[in-house]
């Protein structure tokens, strides 16, 4: 007989550290954890969680890197949790003419192995240990996409452990070009719509990968928020011409120097912390092989920064990015425009901040932000009543080569937005709730109000800016009035919220799915159907099997 997986259970050391993610918020009680180092035991370990009787109500689950936002992952209605980080090989796989990489493999394994093995990148993220199973499965994409697409958009197959009978697991293999349209479905179903849905997902191959350019030019800056109280203003002035910028970026407009010079190559991160932060941030990345980066990334930033100065007044200083944001830490050694080659500067990018609680919203915008939308975020990041300083508003450059591709090529539906934002609020146990004199996950239990001011300020926050759409980034539809003054484009599945899908935050009529998936959802509802109509792996917003008429 075939080995068995290795299963952590609740009297081994290991349990409490694997039965949680990196988001502290979630923990779960878990029959035991699964160390599956192969798709044969992925199947072993499925086989014996739907042979018990017990486990009818119960859900098992996968994890790779561990970021879920959500509890998806780490629940109390999880029986078992299948751990897929030791599968982390990257390789070049011959028999399919592509390269390989394993479910386990993080965005750092991949960027690393596949770079010194042949040269080639996908177009990932920038946090190094989120986990390929999930980051690819929901679209993918990070600091090259603007110049070379979303990860997926070099997906050719997907290797994953189905169910379809709800009770024998197979291994199945899906490609781009297979013969059989069910195969070709869970291969598109693979390519954004999300992990945890369809199947274990143990390996992804990817042919036609994209060269990296050899350097990149770095810089990071950040203004004291000390000025823009004194000249609210200019912080707007900021946020709209950032929004701007992409915006004609994108559409061929504006002054002479965006139209003249191709701007794919770089890709920005600005840091909208609370005021409390003391700063705002700003990182950027461009192709720094070319003789005029540098002076196409001083006029970028000259565009976004005007007024900050006139004549001999200096309004807003350029100052060291020299704190956490977010899920950066320090980079003052950037705050001087640095060359660095391209692999050097993805390691000196890498991070996934401290272990914290957090909440997470996401919007993805079509245009730059309207004057209602400026006035929110700086009336929510001005909020005095909100005494935290690790929360911020994240808004990523997007667009170039991600919008080249149609909306229904992949299950990533947004294929016209200009920026991608991230709403962020993170917090730690600051309360001895239990009075045992130590800070854990049981204060956090016993205590709602430790999580409570942050939830409260990330969701007004957010239902501010989107007022006019229902308090969510409404994607456009005719049959709704809310989509007339719509610039948003909904939001995006890898970074799961599970307030879309309640009336009290969203009445916009536009259910969650629609939001990640816009029409993609009825295929894959189909998929579902084909694949998992059992609903053998289901969360809070896991693709439902069509209603029956």
């Amino acid at each position: 007989m075939p080995a068995q997986p290795i299963e952590i259970r609740p009297d081994d050391a290991r349990y409490d550290a694997l039965r949680r993610g990196f988001n502290q918020r979630w923990i779960a009680q878990p029959d035991y954890v699964v160390m599956a180092t192969s798709a044969d035991d992925v199947t072993a370990a499925l086989g014996k969680f739907l042979s018990n009787p017990a486990n009818a109500t119960r859900r098992i689950t996968v994890r790779s890197g561990g970021h879920c936002y959500e509890n998806f992952v780490s629940a109390k209605d999880v029986g078992v949790i299948i751990d897929v980080s030791q599968m982390n090989r990257v390789h070049f796989d011959e028999k399919m003419d592509a390269y390989c990489v394993e479910a386990g493999a993080t965005n750092w394994n991949s960027t690393s192995q596949l770079y010194r093995l042949s040269g080639r990148a996908l177009p990932g993220g920038s946090c190094y240990s989120v986990g390929s199973g999930g980051h690819i499965s929901g679209g993918g994409y990070g600091l090259l996409s603007r110049k070379f697409g979303l990860t997926v958009d070099y997906l050719y197959a997907v290797e994953v452990v189905t169910v379809a009978d709800g009770k024998t697991p197979k291994v199945t293999v899906a490609r781009k070009d297979s013969t059989d349209p069910a195969l070709r479905d869970l291969w598109w179903a693979h390519t954004g719509g999300g992990g945890g849905n369809f199947g274990v997902i143990t390996r992804y191959w990817f042919r036609d990968l994209p060269e990296p350019p050899a350097q990149v030019l770095l810089k990071s800056v950040a203004w004291k928020w000390k000025g823009f109280c004194k000249h609210p203003d200019l912080f707007k002035s900021l946020v709209r011409r950032y929004g701007e910028f992409f915006a004609h970026e994108h559409a061929g407009t504006g002054p002479a120097f965006i139209r003249k010079h191709d701007y794919r190559d770089m890709f920005t991160l600005l840091k909208l912390t609370h005021v409390r932060a003391g700063k705002v941030g700003l990182v950027v990345q461009m192709d720094g092989t070319g003789k005029d980066a540098h002076k196409r990334l001083q006029a970028f930033l000259d565009y976004i920064t005007e007024g900050f100065s006139s004549g001999s007044e200096l309004y807003i200083a350029e100052t060291a990015l020299d704190q956490q944001m977010g899920e950066h830490g320090p980079q003052g050694q950037l705050f001087t425009p640095t060359r660095l080659p391209w692999l050097t500067a993805t390691q000196s990018l890498n991070d996934s901040g401290p272990n914290r609680c957090g909440k997470y919203k996401s919007a993805y915008h079509t245009q730059g932000f309207t004057e209602e939308q400026i006035d929110a975020i700086h009336r929510h990041l001005t909020d005095k009543s909100y005494r935290h300083s690790d929360a911020l508003l994240q808004v990523d450059s997007y667009g170039g080569a991600v919008n080249d591709v149609d909306t229904e090529a992949t299950a990533v539906p947004q294929r016209s937005s200009v920026l991608k934002l991230q709403y962020q609020a993170y917090w730690t146990w600051d309360t001895d709730a239990d009075k045992n004199g130590v800070f854990d996950y049981r204060d956090a239990e016993r205590a709602p109000s430790i999580a409570a001011p942050h939830l409260k300020w990330i969701r007004d926050f957010y239902g501010d800016v989107y007022r006019s759409t229902g308090g969510v980034p409404a994607v456009p539809d005719p049959a709704l009035p809310t989509s007339l003054t719509s610039n948003t484009d909904g939001a995006y599945v890898n970074y799961p919220d599970i307030d879309l899908g309640d009336q009290e935050f969203n009445t916009s009529r536009q259910p969650w799915h629609q939001l990640y998936y816009k029409n993609n959802y009825t295929r894959l509802q189909k998929t579902k159907q084909q694949w998992d109509p059992h609903n053998v792996f289901r969360h809070g917003q896991s693709i439902q099997p069509p209603k029956k008429k």
